[in-house]
């Protein structure tokens, strides 16, 4: 059975999606697993939503 799914479109930094595709190929994950997990969590977990809305550093080093 297929779930009811929502096409998106978004940009996101260069540099955070190419090191998000190499970690994706060695943990075996994907943008849509992230993303799916994440809008979940943002929605049931209150902690969770706090940190997304404080986390503003996006540098990678």
């Amino acid at each position: 059975m297929k779930k009811d799914m929502t096409l998106t479109s978004v940009k996101i930094q260069s540099e955070l999606f190419e090191e998000f595709k190499i970690a994706c190929v060695r943990h075996k994950f994907s943008f849509q697993k992230l993303a799916d997990r994440c809008v979940h969590l943002y929605l049931t977990d209150e902690e969770f939503k706090k940190q997304i809305h404080n986390h503003n550093n996006l540098d990678l080093k």
